[in-house]
């Protein structure tokens, strides 16, 4: 569990650990899910409500529960998988490309680079009616790129990315 003194992260993976328990298991944790409301993109409300669990099952992506440390109230998510990225050479000037060899693989007859990336694949503010002020889309961001700091200490790899609705956004330490 990550966080501070006003909320913290819970992987989804520590409800399904325990089974069918209505008060614990993977029934609790549908319960819990079915309070979230997101107006402002319903695709973070079904994505969460239909498919977080199956994914997490499957091992395609892992989410995280932002939940209240006072109340245990469910304040947000953050969805984490593991993609691969391709950068096209055109895309970036020499200097980059001589970084990105280091951590891609150059497919030279296309031309592009690829590479294993973090994804920041969901990240969702619950908006029901008690919610609204307790916690920043900010925060819950630091949250994300915290557990992926986390991960990438136990686990390796530098790359990052975040995709939005009209962007995409690329962070790496070369």
């Amino acid at each position: 569990m990550a966080g501070n003194d006003k909320f913290f992260s819970i992987n989804i993976r520590e409800y399904l650990a325990l089974g069918n328990d209505e008060e614990a298991g993977e029934p609790a944790l549908a319960e819990l899910l079915s309070g979230f409301s997101c107006p402002k993109n319903p695709d973070l409300e079904r994505f969460l409500k239909k498919s977080a669990i199956e994914f997490t099952k499957k091992n395609q992506s892992v989410t995280y529960l932002v939940v209240s440390a006072e109340d245990v109230r469910l304040l947000g998510y953050f969805t984490l998988a593991l993609k691969p990225l391709t950068v096209r050479g055109e895309t970036v000037s020499n200097t980059t490309k001589r970084k990105l060899l280091r951590i891609s693989e150059l497919d030279e007859s296309t031309d592009t680079y690829t590479m294993s990336a973090y994804l920041i694949a969901q990240l969702g503010k619950n908006f029901s009616e008690n919610d609204k002020t307790d916690i920043t889309g900010a925060e819950l961001l630091k949250l994300a790129w915290d557990k992926i700091k986390e991960i990438q200490y136990l686990g390796g790899g530098i790359v990052t990315f975040l995709e939005t609705e009209n962007e995409l956004t690329v962070q790496w330490v070369i």
